[in-house]
């Protein structure tokens, strides 16, 4: 099979996003410049670079209480600050919570019954014991094709690692069982990790 996107695929569900997948997920908590915190997930993200260490993720939609765009961008583009927090497959239920395109007065820690904590170098809140979190300054916000479509990019200032997930000075993902996102409603959960060695 192929088709051009533009053409459309013919089939009942678009196959891009179980083409690229498994994605790993961004939960970013952000806050607005009222003080308003704000939680949600995000498939489009990744880590894009070393030094400094830097992640970004895209929002690609939007709210008519926002505009352009969702909360988390909103607030972002307000205060210049969010975290990543790092989804376990113990928490796939809260997280698919806060998954939904609530008003912006509603607090999904709050809605999906998820304790806060706060950051350490950035004024905003995160999970509470996560494996790792992200706490992240913004760097750019880059508006790409498409009606809603925006990447937002940040440096990583400080991180957060789960005591029980640092095994002999390594961060093991087998501790947690990080989730990630395929196509679809597919979700798909870590258990299994192998090495390879780069060539010489």
């Amino acid at each position: 099979m192929f088709y051009e996107p533009k053409d459309g695929h013919g089939l009942p569900h678009s196959p891009f996003n179980a083409i690229v997948t498994p994605r790993p997920i961004g939960w970013i908590s952000s806050r607005g410049a009222d003080g308003s915190d704000n939680l949600a997930p995000y498939s489009f993200f990744n880590a894009v670079a070393y030094e400094p260490p830097q992640v970004m993720f895209s929002s690609t939609s939007a709210k008519p209480d926002r505009g352009d765009t969702k909360d988390s961008v909103a607030n972002i583009r307000e205060t210049g600050v969010f975290a990543v927090n790092i989804v376990e497959y113990a928490m796939r239920e809260a997280m698919n919570q806060t998954s939904g395109a609530w008003g912006r007065e509603v607090d999904e820690f709050v809605d999906a019954g998820i304790e806060k904590a706060a950051c350490r170098t950035i004024d905003c809140a995160c999970v509470a014991g996560p494996p790792a979190v992200l706490e992240c300054r913004l760097t750019q916000i880059i508006k790409i094709e498409g009606e809603a479509n925006f990447a937002v990019f940040g440096e990583v200032t400080g991180v957060q690692m789960r005591d029980d997930c640092i095994v002999d000075g390594m961060f093991d993902v087998t501790r947690f069982q990080p989730l990630a996102r395929g196509g679809y409603r597919d979700y798909s959960v870590v258990r299994d990790v192998f090495q390879l060695n780069r060539p010489a």
